[in-house]
């Protein structure tokens, strides 16, 4: 096979890519999908009781642990080589949750339910192992820099690793060696992409135009009055992804590069390692209690808030940086999806096969790297979609021009269009299921009042209720789906029934077997 030119187009890739049999080299890529919900009591306030020992370690269990709080369960597939699969292991967890948690609902919206107070947000704990105290003090550090409602914000990460047949040919396309730095430089090329084109992301699937007032009562002098309890945004997609949630200026000087895998990790260290001198007033040791893990920009890796991670599976005790520079990059986790308040997992089938294909073409796509003024333009766009996202008139920019969303939106979907159509031809099933979830988005593109947020504010409106009673009635309904299918429906019963005892000894093996104090692990993992 000859190699494509150097600057090889998006349309000269594809071409060669279809012609070295795309169709069989991308199926069987790996998906998993990890959804974060709110455990609310039947009045819609967020839970007060500890994750359910019914449910097992929080600590050590494979598919259901907790993400900040202890009232926020966070659900984990297992990579699995089928969108379906993905779906039904994440219904049986669902199915499997309910009978557990008694009279309590998941809240299937991303911005929190009804607040009372930062208290009212517990901290998840996770026993009394170093590795378990860690993980709380560091939630106890979030909540001391950012507050712990942002925490209580809920969404979805969907991850993706293409298959091992995809690279030797993909390596004949572009003309280099097939090793992990192929990997790894083609899946940061699809880093930035997304950087470049998140804001797709967050018009078609962004469910997060409103929120309860308790979250921010003031308002923000750019939010409406949809009703006496419920902020919006008239053309806002995803307020989890604006200003007022995770893309907060606490991290807005942050910046990390993903031009290359090196410039990548030393940009995560560094921030890992400079003291930021608002933290340092925090205290980190205080009376003998730890309020935050450290005084550093970020206390650990994972605090970096961005819509996409390289990612490599961590070894015990082993740092995300470490993993890259150890292995490379073996997957990547798409981190700006609100929950979809029309599934009651939270994630439709044709989303998950339309977000495979759009990590595709920001794969296949050219990707060079990213400057100054281009970031501050990917930033900008992003939070345009996310507060206006709908509106007719919104311009982004795309080079050093203004480009309406709807033009380029429509440019992106047509180019994905191929992709999909390969993938339907190597799909066991070749059902059209791919080219289905297409329509799916290319119907969003031409009609605002089909995106997600369009059809959950025509929902809302109709309903006449207020955010907080809007969802906690959502919530009801879900409830009586799962509890409705029994456990003839679940097809991981047996498996989770194991796992939720297992799960439980494996986290008294790990509280057994430490020897150090806290503070010498603490100083171990951060030497």
């Amino acid at each position: 096979m000859n190699a494509t030119p150097k600057n090889a187009s998006y349309k000269q890739r594809l071409t060669a890519l279809t012609d070295a049999g795309g169709a069989t080299l991308l199926a069987g890529g790996l998906r998993g999908v990890e959804k974060e919900s709110l455990r609310i009591t039947g009045d819609g306030l967020v839970s007060r009781t500890p994750h359910p020992a019914a449910l097992g370690s929080a600590l050590t269990h494979k598919y259901i642990t907790t993400d900040y709080s202890e009232a926020l369960p966070e659900f984990v597939t297992t990579p699995e080589l089928t969108s379906w699969a993905v779906t039904q292991l994440m219904c049986d967890l669902h199915q499997y949750t309910y009978p557990r948690i008694g009279d309590e609902m998941l809240w299937p919206l991303s911005m929190p339910c009804r607040l009372r107070s930062e208290d009212d947000i517990p901290i998840a704990q996770y026993g009394s192992s170093n590795v378990g105290r860690m993980k709380s003090i560091y939630r106890e550090g979030l909540g001391n820099r950012y507050g712990r409602y942002m925490q209580a914000i809920a969404g979805i990460h969907y991850n993706y690793s293409l298959p091992e047949a995809f690279w030797p040919a993909w390596a004949d396309i572009v003309g280099r060696q097939n090793d992990q730095q192929l990997k790894s430089d083609y899946y940061l090329g699809v880093v930035r992409n997304v950087r470049r084109i998140d804001w797709l992301i967050l018009y078609l699937y962004g469910a997060s135009p409103a929120l309860c007032k308790s979250f921010m009562p003031d308002g923000d002098g750019e939010l409406g009055e949809l009703d006496s309890g419920t902020w919006y945004g008239r053309y806002a997609t995803s307020l989890r992804m604006s200003d007022l949630g995770y893309q907060n200026s606490n991290q807005a000087s942050l910046h990390v590069c993903a031009n290359s895998l090196d410039q990548y990790v030393h940009d995560l260290s560094r921030a890992t390692a400079t003291l930021n001198p608002e933290y340092q007033r925090i205290g980190v040791k205080v009376n003998g209690e730890y309020l935050q893990l450290n005084a550093n920009q970020l206390q650990i890796e994972n605090e970096f808030y961005s819509s996409i991670r390289p990612k490599r599976v961590i070894r015990p005790g082993e740092r995300p940086t470490a993993a890259l520079q150890r292995g490379g990059i073996e997957y990547v986790e798409l981190r700006a999806l609100d929950l979809s308040p029309f599934d009651p997992i939270g994630i439709s089938n044709l989303q998950q096969l339309f977000l495979e294909a759009y990590l595709i073409y920001c794969l296949v796509n050219p990707s060079p790297g990213i400057d100054d003024t281009e970031r501050w333009g990917n930033k900008a766009n992003h939070l345009d979609v996310a507060r206006r996202g709908r509106d007719p008139d919104l311009k982004l920019v795309r080079g050093n021009k203004e480009i309406t969303l709807q033009a380029w939106a429509r440019r992106i979907v047509d180019d994905i269009q191929p992709i999909c159509a390969m993938l339907d031809e190597g799909s066991a099933d070749n059902d059209g299921a791919y080219m289905a979830a297409h329509a799916q988005a290319a119907e969003a593109v031409n009609d605002a009042e089909q995106t997600w947020s369009g059809r959950l504010l025509g929902v809302q409106r109709e309903s006449r209720q207020s955010f907080a009673d809007f969802g906690l009635g959502l919530a009801g309904n879900y409830r009586e789906y799962f509890l409705g299918l029994g456990d003839d429906f679940n097809q991981h019963l047996g498996e989770l029934q194991q796992e939720s005892v297992a799960s439980l000894a494996r986290q008294q093996e790990i509280e057994t077997a430490d020897t150090l104090s806290l503070d010498e692990y603490l100083a171990r993992y951060f030497a």
